[in-house]
């Protein structure tokens, strides 16, 4: 299979440079603690092939002639807190330039470094984190490691103080729903969603911009097999569009990410469903900045 340097570009041209474009693709293939199944470092790659072959108006925003330009891929073959730094370092570039950064992974951790980019760029209090995931990724620590893709919310709610909204958990250490009530962090179980569908999903309360940090364990194993630890009872597709669509008419998404994409060799509607899960997010950040 033919690999592709840029989101989409066998469908759109890509734009010419940084600043005529409205994303920035941001690509970490950084993979040091997955805990099951592995293959993260290939999740960038195979998200950008996969855009390759998508029929791109979804009833959003046609939102990306010459609207994307991919930037060089992040080197992660450094300390973890070097690569962190080279993450915010690109994100903050994007930022500066009035671009609306998407970052692929790699495992969970590549998200501190957006994390930390966006609060030193929006300040204090100014942005909240909308983190879908199985997993809540509070443990203090997991395998002897801090920085482990199971602890980076507590990593980056304990350093940037960031508010952080939980969506579609389902699997947690008692430590973690602890941590969660104690520090006041506001979640929609996938067993809620099952039962109810609110008209609304962020409090009102909430930061009016927004970072949407999305594992794609998210998903239920039915659509996304390709993941390091797949858990059942996950959201579906509609279900999943559904939630966007209505957290985009609450908020201001200023920057996302999709993580730990796992491809495996002949499933590869995996990675077209990641695929067009960024470029939903895209036309849905179009809608809300109009």
């Amino acid at each position: 299979m033919k690999t592709y340097k840029s989101f989409l570009e066998k469908e759109v041209k890509p734009a010419k440079n940084a600043g005529s474009a409205r994303f920035h693709i941001i690509s970490a293939p950084y993979e040091e603690t997955v805990s099951y199944g592995g293959g993260t470092s290939r999740g960038p790659e195979a998200i950008i092939n996969a855009s390759q072959y998508l029929e791109y108006f979804m009833g959003e925003n046609e939102p990306l002639v010459s609207d994307i330009y991919t930037v060089p891929q992040i080197k992660v073959s450094a300390p973890k807190k070097k690569v962190f730094a080279r993450i915010a370092g690109a994100v903050l570039a994007s930022l500066k330039i009035g671009a609306l950064p998407v970052l692929l992974g790699g495992e969970h951790t590549v998200s501190y470094g957006m994390a930390k980019a966006l609060r030193e760029y929006f300040g204090d209090g100014k942005i909240g984190i909308v983190h879908f995931d199985a997993h809540a990724d509070l443990r203090n620590s997991y395998g002897g490691k801090k920085f482990s893709h199971a602890c980076v919310m507590r990593r980056i709610h304990e350093d940037f103080r960031m508010e952080i909204f939980q969506i579609g958990t389902r699997g947690y250490a008692k430590e973690e729903l602890i941590y969660r009530r104690e520090n006041n962090i506001r979640f929609i179980d996938a067993q809620d969603l099952a039962k109810k569908k609110p008209d609304k999903i962020l409090p009102d309360d909430f930061p009016d911009k927004i970072y949407i940090s999305f594992d794609v364990d998210a998903l239920d194993p039915s659509i996304m097999p390709s993941t390091g630890t797949p858990e059942p009872g996950g959201l579906l597709w509609n279900e999943t569009v559904e939630i966007l669509r209505k957290i985009a008419q609450q908020k201001y998404i200023a920057a996302f990410d999709i993580v730990e994409l796992a491809p495996i060799k002949g499933q590869s509607h995996a990675d077209y469903t990641a695929a067009k899960l960024a470029c939903l997010m895209m036309g849905l950040a179009i809608k809300g900045r109009n």
